[in-house]
């Protein structure tokens, strides 16, 4: 009994703090695809960009883990906004397609920037003595960083809903997804608004990136590396559903990590059998329904 409980208990703390990384990234893309429409898979790179200044303001820079993520979020959030006018504004009313070809080529230009500013190899990420402490729980060691990220992790969640539920910036980004003449004719900036809410998209994957540079190796390859994962989160929740973006993010992480912790060898392999199980019970958002 005691074994399973200290194997529940890395599970679960580990498993959520990998998936509320998971979340932060790919919430980003929730909003883009789901609400705006963008077929944006370039999207990691905000996440890499966001890592790699991270660590560089930690390691050469020695500022503070939490400065150096703030400063690393609104440098790529200001980044992201030239992006924005000089490129996406370009294809929000093109084509599927084109947004494919394009982004995924924006993703190979940034591969190719990382690697030659900062080399292939894996950077090295550096914590405070705060953060990388640990504490018992239920028997088990676990590191404070672990729950210091599944705290920031839920407090943006609990932003997030209020900001696109409770706010009129998520009520005039719905009625400008659903209706842009209409929304425009009643005095709404659509393209201001679209602005907005790519540069929120990119600053929570950089803030992600930033985060959990401790768990997520950062990389040149990043972008690639996590894209797969980030495209199942967006796809498993359903176009702009932030909550249930969310909890797909956590349950992605908590199958991974029980994967990969009772199938060492194997392990990589559990979370794409969970996906696959997944999505031959889910139809449209939910669950088949059996019939009378």
């Amino acid at each position: 009994m005691e074994y399973i409980a200290r194997s529940l208990t890395f599970i679960a703390i580990y498993g959520i703090s990998y998936g509320m990384v998971i979340f932060l990234i790919s919430i980003g893309l929730v909003v883009t695809m789901g609400l705006m429409r963008v077929v944006n898979l370039a999207h990691g790179a905000f996440a890499a960009l966001g890592g790699y200044l991270c660590t560089y303001l930690v390691t050469a820079q020695s500022l503070p883990f939490g400065v150096a993520v703030i400063c690393a979020t609104i440098g790529v959030s200001v980044f992201s906004l030239g992006l924005e006018k000089a490129v996406y504004t370009r294809i929000y009313k093109a084509s599927e397609l084109d947004q494919v070809l394009l982004t995924i080529g924006l993703m190979f230009v940034t591969v190719a920037g990382l690697n030659f500013f900062f080399g292939p190899n894996v950077q090295p990420s550096r914590l405070s003595p705060a953060l990388e402490a640990n504490i018992d729980i239920l028997g088990r060691s676990v590191q404070v960083y672990r729950l210091f990220v599944v705290g920031v992790g839920a407090t943006i969640v609990a932003g997030l809903w209020f900001l696109f539920e409770k706010t009129s910036f998520g009520a005039r980004l719905r009625a400008a997804v659903d209706n842009r003449p209409m929304a425009q004719a009643i005095g709404i900036d659509v393209a201001s608004l679209y602005s907005k809410a790519f540069v929120l998209g990119s600053g929570l994957a950089a803030f992600g990136g930033a985060v959990g540079y401790g768990m997520l190796p950062i990389e040149p390859l990043y972008p690639f590396k996590y894209l797969t994962i980030i495209m199942i989160v967006v796809a498993l929740s359903g176009f702009g559903n932030m909550k249930s973006a969310a909890v797909v993010s956590i349950l992605v992480g908590v199958v991974d990590t029980a994967g990969r912790y009772f199938f060492p060898t194997y392990g990589a392999f559990v979370i794409y059998g969970f996906l696959i199980a997944y999505l031959l019970l889910r139809i449209e958002g939910g669950f088949k329904r059996k019939s009378a």
